[in-house]
């Protein structure tokens, strides 16, 4: 066992509880000194030189002395090559089938032996020994993947493998899923591995929930994105490039990926920031559209109160001006939370709510949704309902030897169902059927990494645990990963059965590669403190640019008292984020904004009034991010990816192509350095013009930061009626501008329309019209004239 789990376990719960979860790291360490073979002699192998080729439809196949490489170009301009046979399917990340190859790209040879395959948008070239290079129709290359190497236990087994990759010299990495340590992603190791934040680690390895073997890359040479579609546990190690100065050579940037398994097969897509996301969620799946009240002020309820503690908390929202949309409350199965009852799928302890559907309906009829906060593991108790049902089915996960794989909890061993079993998904969510039919709206997933619920995220599950992985069946090595985006899509199915005339809602603590065709990520477990507050923003971008567009963290973070300044700076950033919440252990007495003192209730008065504000602006990026793939936050260089200041930026961003917010991330920061993309920029506080590109300081007060608002810009906004008004920001003189508007149409399933607006200056007087023609139909408010 690891000397620092029980060390960990004991220090800081104490002998009953500590010694449980020891108990569970040990048993966790001889399941696998039985379940694991032993890796004992390996052989290294490289591709060796081509032999040959066969051309196919879109590509074809390359053949080398001891490999094979398949080269597919799909219809839309991505990518796929895969090795040894390795194909587009199955895969977790795809949304269905692989899209049809390119009839017009073709395998044809090249210099020096090689073969390529020229299409409209990339040249794919494979040299003599097994290099892929990506390039532009210009010949400049994106991309090239050096030769990779296997390992092969002589025994059999996995083989481990390794590809090294090189990028320009100029160019910056981004995405693994989103990283605490930073937006732009430096030098170093990164695990691939969603792990608890309470789990044990390496010195170096950040607590995340979502990684993904996703790479956006941005050079002069353009943008693309990289993903090597494989669950397995691995590392990613990063190298920025160097340009050579005068006669000097440059040295290339460099990624070296390391996977203990799985098949070596990688997409790529290039173009534009908004074009790869784009390619990218065709692949994988538009992001699932939540509904309208899901972009309003959410609050999480925690600890051991009932019905009471509920209401006193909402009433106290109402009482002093402050909006709430959502309320979370923890019911489902064997989260931990003092609320349920343990022993049945989202059962709550009646006697802290003895009529939990009443609750509901009151709540609903002033205008706050319950929703239900679950995790994966199950009390494995004989004759509890939950535990038979499952059991019945075979829905828990099981080792070697088919006895069934338990972790230690807060007060009894729990089980975990298999959610790469197809059966297993759906006997889950025939779970949310009743209690999501009458009381709930929605559901949030935690502790779905998977972890106990335990104050160290006991791991729970060890590395020989058996999965079925679709039918195919292997071990949690390579189930890891995808355990919560498989708990995501069983929900979301649950959601849609038992709610079908409305949009499902739902966000995940844990993910993959596709996790948002079911919902968005909530950044669970991160830490108070001022690198928390910079972490949760690095997080929310970073998963926009993997394709999760809808995320965000509660204000304060977790796992410390917040102080009064550190909670409204929060509170001010995640008011900008898709998901704007707030949770209830984020200071001594409660995490209500009056907690804090008269003057933070004050501030954060404004903080809500703004969000309500600039609900139909988010409705509309919620919609455009679903037909588009385009994150609702974006960095500061993605309409100019080519100005390399920008690409440095990580402590400001853009939302939408509209506003650009500059969040406060140090404490008694009272101003702000701003760098500003080109253009002319508003503040819309103080109505002044700066121009771009550049940098500015601003006021930045205790009571808001920084937004500016780009010249031209046609901003949908609530009135103070609650009307629907157009914000227009004058143009500048010879410039033109414009905006989106898609209208709140209620939570179901009705078409979105687009309608556009366009603003220019004529005699001196802005003009703003509709696209296409006609009236424009709304209000319009003029700023910056």
């Amino acid at each position: 066992m690891d000397g620092r789990d029980l060390v960990h376990s004991v220090k800081l719960v104490g002998t009953v509880q500590g010694l449980r979860v020891a108990r569970s790291a040990w048993r966790r360490r001889r399941t696998d000194a039985w379940g694991l073979e032993p890796r004992g002699a390996e052989r290294a192998r490289v591709p060796g030189a081509v032999t040959g080729a066969e051309p196919q439809r879109g590509g074809g196949v390359v053949r080398f002395a001891r490999s094979e490489l398949r080269v597919l170009v799909a219809v839309g301009g991505a990518v796929f090559w895969g090795w040894d046979g390795a194909g587009p399917e199955p895969s977790y990340a795809l949304a269905g089938a692989c899209p049809e190859p390119d009839p017009r790209a073709e395998l044809e040879p090249d210099k020096d032996g090689g073969w390529q395959v020229v299409s409209e948008r990339l040249t794919v070239a494979v040299s003599r020994h097994g290099a892929v290079e990506v390039r532009t129709p210009g010949g400049v290359v994106l991309r090239r993947e050096l030769p990779p190497r296997w390992w092969e236990p002589a025994a059999g087994g996995p083989a481990r493998w390794l590809q090294r990759s090189e990028v320009p010299a100029d160019a910056r990495f981004f995405g693994l899923g989103g990283r605490s340590s930073g937006l732009r992603l430096r030098g170093g190791p990164y695990r691939l591995w969603n792990a608890g934040p309470g789990e044990s680690r390496a010195p170096g390895d950040e607590p995340l929930s979502v990684t993904m073997p996703v790479q956006l890359v941005v050079s002069d040479a353009g943008t693309h994105l990289a993903f090597h579609d494989n669950t397995w546990e691995g590392r990613v190690t990063l190298r920025e490039g160097e340009e050579g100065a005068g006669s000097g050579h440059d040295r290339p940037g460099t990624s070296e990926l390391r996977m203990d398994g799985g098949p070596l097969r990688c997409w790529v897509v290039a173009g534009t920031p908004a074009r790869v996301l784009q390619g990218w969620t065709a692949l994988t799946g538009a992001p699932a559209l939540p509904p309208s009240w899901a972009l309003g002020p959410q609050h999480a309820q925690r600890g051991p109160g009932g019905e009471g503690e509920v209401r006193r908390t909402v009433a106290g929202y109402q009482e002093r001006g402050l909006p709430l949309s959502v309320l979370h409350l923890g019911t489902g199965p064997e989260l931990g939370v003092d609320h349920c009852d343990r022993r049945q799928a989202f059962a709550v302890d009646r006697g802290r709510f003895p009529d939990l559907p009443r609750l509901a309906a009151d709540l609903r009829a002033s205008g706050v949704r319950l929703v239900s906060l679950a995790g994966p593991a199950v009390r494995a108790e004989p004759g509890a309902a939950l535990y038979d049902s499952g059991k019945a089915v075979g829905a828990f996960v099981r080792d070697a030897r088919g006895d069934e794989v338990r972790g230690a909890g807060g007060s009894g061993e729990r089980v975990y169902p298999d959610f790469t079993d197809p059966c297993v998904r759906a006997w889950w969510a025939s779970l949310y059927e009743e209690p999501f039919a009458r009381v709930f709206c929605g559901v949030g997933h935690e502790t779905n990494e998977p972890v106990a619920f335990s104050p160290f995220g006991d791991p729970s599950l060890p590395r020989s645990a058996r999965h079925s992985l679709e039918g195919r069946g292997g071990d949690h090595r390579e189930a890891r990963n995808v355990y919560g985006l498989g708990m995501a899509r069983a929900g979301y199915e649950g959601l849609r059965k038992a709610r079908s005339g409305e949009r499902p809602f739902l966000f995940s603590r844990s993910g993959w590669a596709g996790v948002q065709r079911y919902g968005g990520i909530c950044s669970g477990g991160t830490a108070t403190g001022w690198p928390g507050l910079r972490a949760s923003l690095s997080l929310a971008l970073g998963l926009g640019l993997c394709g999760v567009p809808y995320s965000g963290s509660a204000a304060g973070g977790f796992g410390g008292t917040s102080s009064p300044e550190l909670y409204l700076r929060w509170l001010q950033l995640s008011a900008h984020l898709p998901l704007f919440g707030t949770h209830a252990a984020a200071a001594v007495g409660g995490g209500e904004p009056w907690e804090f003192g008269p003057q933070v209730l004050e501030h954060a008065k404004a903080v809500f009034a703004e969000r309500e504000r600039l609900q139909p602006y988010f409705v509309t990026l919620s919609h455009l991010a679903h037909l588009t793939g385009a994150p609702y936050v974006r960095p500061v260089w993605w309409g100019t990816p080519e100005d390399r200041a920008l690409r440095d930026c990580e402590d400001a961003f853009l939302l939408g192509d509209c506003l650009l917010v500059a969040p406060v991330l140090e404490h008694g920061a009272d101003r702000r350095a701003v760098r500003l993309p080109r253009g002319r920029w508003y503040d819309t506080a103080t109505g002044e013009a700066y121009e771009g590109q550049g940098r500015v300081l601003l006021e930045a007060p205790l009571s808001r930061v920084p937004v500016l608002a780009r010249a031209g810009a046609v901003i949908p906004v609530r009135d103070d009626d609650g009307g629907l008004v157009l914000e227009v920001w004058a143009p500048a003189a010879g410039r033109t501008g414009g905006g989106l508007l898609v209208r709140d149409a209620g939570d179901g399933w009705e078409r979105a329309e687009v309608e556009r607006f366009t603003t220019r200056v004529d005699s001196g007087r802005v003009l703003v019209e509709r696209e296409g023609g006609g009236e424009v139909g709304l209000p319009v408010r003029m700023r910056g004239c």
